[in-house]
């Protein structure tokens, strides 16, 4: 019979690691069949082998809750009645619990662990934030699967304990040596690997090819936590020191310099340059109108080769324009996407959140710093409130004046409770300002939708049959048919202004969002959004298809260049309609939040680099099937590499020097 009271704490500690191991188990299985649509094409054994490998990052925030109980084993009295630590387990436990329903919507949403995406919209706005999770989640469902779970969780361990029973007897002559052992293997399990250097990495969760099985193996406590102390944590120096100065700066200037490029102030700025544009229209328009759509995901637009209905206007005004079919966003979240489209600038890592960031106060080769000084006049058409992203504040500062927002839209059709009015209201308010512009003068407007975002309120009646057949996809496309169809009677009802045959229409998808199939390690669907860009005689010009492949930053380039006049930029893309025949064109991009994977995109060829791992390098396909294939050839994969690392360098550095700006 075990009489020693340290002996019993010691059990009762095991314990504590057997129930701990299963609750991490089962909160991973729910986070499983939350995304079960993801395991399709997942191996069975590669998806027991993430239940394994997680085991090594549960172990992480298991040995780490346990030390300051090991220490208790010192005392005289040990762990007594146990009911303090119970009580610092059950803290624990409801934390760890807590992250990991959270995070069940959050990963369907985002396909990402839990990271700084959250804490930054917890930080921008709780009100706004609590509206949509009430309006869009079962959170009364999920708190008392949170509750149940819990409960279970401590009622399992005070079973434990009671069936250890407690004991007078304190001494034991081995204490200390015991002691000692425990906390060496509770400090190896804390750190997740005996190996000298880092501890267990986020990148070890890396083991396979299949992305959802990678981000299964992580722990949600894990993730919040390494989200939490790197939540405006400077990483930039890690970035700069991965190629030498000069070299980055000559590799990126290669990356992004066409035969219509001529560098100005080499020696100051990095890729300050007069563009040139190669071709030009016969009757170059006046005006450009930016539409940026919400959550418009390329992989149910019709015109893209997707037969289901989704988005018939668009479809029909892919034949007045000319449609980009290999065209990504730079990053996942409408915030990169603004500041890519409207401002040129890259969605780098650590600094993702860059209109709120102090250095986002520098001036960028924006749309307004190009073309107000040509005496243009200029307009932001919104649904929500511009507060949101420090969007009024980050483009006024780039020289926009003239904001439409929330509270500006005259008797709207539709107010969604938690972001706006409606996507018709947007464009109705649009086409009011449109018409209100001095039309001797030229003008550009951004007009950005937001009825595809959760909680997807929308009108009713709805003037569309809603969309089924896609299970738990059907609200969210939904929306993006209503949105579609909120497009298509802007875009009609703006034929019929004088305005019309002297404009440029650039329409674009902000980001995509998450479905059923992951491409290759970096969930590469989520990045296809649709460009389509509408102007006087465009197709005679340059037919209806450009296969090049482009992001969310060659937009302003391209499109300015479509004015037929020379102009002086600093973006970080490129005019594409100048490229030479043989250059296909190249992005970097990135997900959003803390997520440090990163991606090249050349021709058919995409190197990505996951965090703290090494880069893989695959070929891939879009059309007609979406196929990827991993290449084995160190040479062009160390060269992709080299690229990608001077580009983001590169970067930071003009970031960092303000020296972004068209000076």
């Amino acid at each position: 019979m075990i009489k020693s009271r340290f002996s019993k704490d010691i059990i009762f500690l095991a314990c504590y690691f057997v129930a701990s191991i299963l609750l991490f188990a089962l909160l991973r299985a729910i986070l499983l069949y939350r995304n079960w649509d993801l395991t399709e094409q997942i191996p069975n054994a590669i998806v027991l082998k993430s239940f394994l490998v997680g085991m090594r990052f549960d172990l992480i925030v298991i040995c780490q809750v346990a030390i300051p109980l090991l220490f208790a084993l010192l005392l005289p009295w040990g762990l007594k009645q146990r009911k303090i630590a119970l009580i610092w387990i059950a803290i624990a436990g409801f934390i760890s619990i807590f992250s990991a329903i959270a995070e069940l919507e959050f990963y369907h949403e985002f396909h990402t662990r839990l990271n700084s995406i959250a804490f930054q919209y917890l930080k921008e706005d709780p009100v706004t934030v609590g509206r949509m999770l009430w309006h869009g989640f079962p959170i009364i469902r999920y708190s008392l699967l949170i509750l149940l779970i819990w409960g279970g969780y401590i009622g399992l361990l005070r079973w434990f304990s009671q069936k250890i029973g407690f004991a007078e007897k304190t001494y034991y002559p081995a204490r200390l040596p015991l002691f000692l052992l425990l906390l060496f293997l509770c400090a190896w399990g804390a750190r997740g690997t005996l190996r000298s250097g880092p501890p267990l990495r986020w990148g070890d969760a890396f083991f396979s090819k299949y992305l959802f099985a990678n981000h299964l193996a992580l722990n949600s406590t894990y993730s919040l936590i390494k989200a939490g102390l790197n939540f405006n944590q400077d990483t930039d120096h890690q970035w700069l020191k991965k190629r030498p100065q000069k070299i980055a700066l000559k590799e990126t200037r290669s990356l992004l310099l066409t035969p219509s490029d001529d560098l100005l102030k080499p020696k100051i700025f990095p890729i300050l340059r007069q563009h040139t544009p190669q071709y030009k229209l016969p009757n170059p328009p006046k005006n450009i109108v930016f539409i940026l759509m919400e959550s418009f995901s390329g992989e149910f637009v019709g015109a893209l080769g997707h037969s289901f209905n989704i988005t018939p206007e668009f479809d029909a005004l892919t034949q007045k324009g000319v449609l980009f079919d290999h065209f990504f966003s730079n990053g996942t979240h409408t915030h990169q996407g603004m500041f890519a489209t409207a401002a040129c600038f890259p969605n780098l890592p650590g600094h993702e959140y860059l209109m709120q960031e102090p250095l986002g106060q520098h001036l960028f080769s924006s749309l307004a710093a190009i073309l107000k000084p040509r005496g243009f006049q200029d307009t932001y058409v919104y649904n929500g409130a511009f507060s949101w992203d420090n969007q009024e504040g980050f483009f006024r500062n780039q020289g926009m004046t003239h904001f439409i927002g929330r509270d500006d839209h005259k008797s709207p059709v539709f107010i969604d409770p938690t972001w706006g009015v409606s996507d018709q209201d947007m464009f109705d308010s649009a086409l009011v300002q449109l018409n209100q512009m001095d039309k001797k003068v030229p003008f550009f407007a951004i007009l950005q939708t937001l009825s595809n975002h959760t909680p997807f309120a929308l009108p009713n009646p709805l003037p569309i049959e809603k969309v089924t057949g896609f299970g738990e996809l059907n609200e969210h496309l939904t929306a993006q048919k209503y949105s579609d169809w909120a497009l298509g009677q802007f875009m009609k009802k703006a034929a019929k202004e004088s305005w019309y045959s002297d404009t440029i229409f650039v329409i674009l998808g902000d980001h995509g969002f998450g479905i059923q199939r992951q491409l290759t390690e970096i969930d590469l669907l989520r990045f296809h959004v649709p460009l389509l860009i509408i102007a006087p005689n465009i197709q005679a010009q340059f037919g209806t298809h450009n296969h090049h492949i482009a992001s969310q930053v060659d937009v302003i380039p391209s499109a300015v260049s479509l004015l037929g006049m020379s102009f002086k930029h600093q973006c970080w893309g490129r005019d594409i309609f100048s490229l030479d025949e043989n250059d296909k064109g190249f992005v970097i991009i990135k997900p959003s939040g803390s997520d440090q994977t990163i991606a090249l995109i050349k021709d058919h060829l995409i190197l990505i680099k996951p965090p703290q791992s090494k880069a893989i390098l695959k070929q891939f396909q879009l059309y007609p099937q979406q196929i990827e294939k991993e290449l084995k050839q160190p040479e062009l994969k160390k060269q992709m590499e080299n690229e990608l690392f001077s580009f983001i360098a590169t970067a930071i550095r003009a970031l960092k020097e303000d020296k972004t700006a068209l000076k």
